[in-house]
């Protein structure tokens, strides 16, 4: 009996790295892709820019996902707030870049 069968009988519902690694998703397998276009549109407020992305039709927890992949991607600040990912600064190409690099459609609004 070698290694590996002893673990077996020791924690049967284990699944092995080889195992999990046919069970993983990608991040982009997880999130929801959808027929309309997500709207980049910058405006300012309080006298700084912002960047803000609206209108996704899936689950609020991709999106905030979403928001969380671009924030890092960028180095910059942001929040999810009313369904809407707003981004500290003017990033609207590098935004939309990323976008479509996922496979999303965008659509830019305002300049």
């Amino acid at each position: 009996m070698d290694l590996q069968d002893q673990l077996k009988n020791l924690f049967p519902d284990h699944q092995s790295s080889e195992d999990a690694e046919e069970t993983t998703t990608t991040d982009q397998g997880s999130l929801w892709m959808q027929d309309a276009p997500i709207i980049c549109k910058y405006e300012k407020r309080k006298g700084k820019p912002i960047t803000i992305l609206e209108g996704y039709t899936g689950a609020d927890e991709d999106f905030k996902q979403l928001a969380k992949e671009i924030k890092t991607t960028l180095s910059v600040g942001g929040s999810f707030k009313n369904e809407q990912i707003i981004i500290q600064g003017d990033y609207r190409d590098k935004i939309m870049k990323i976008l479509k690099d996922k496979g999303f459609k965008v659509k830019r609004v305002g300049g």
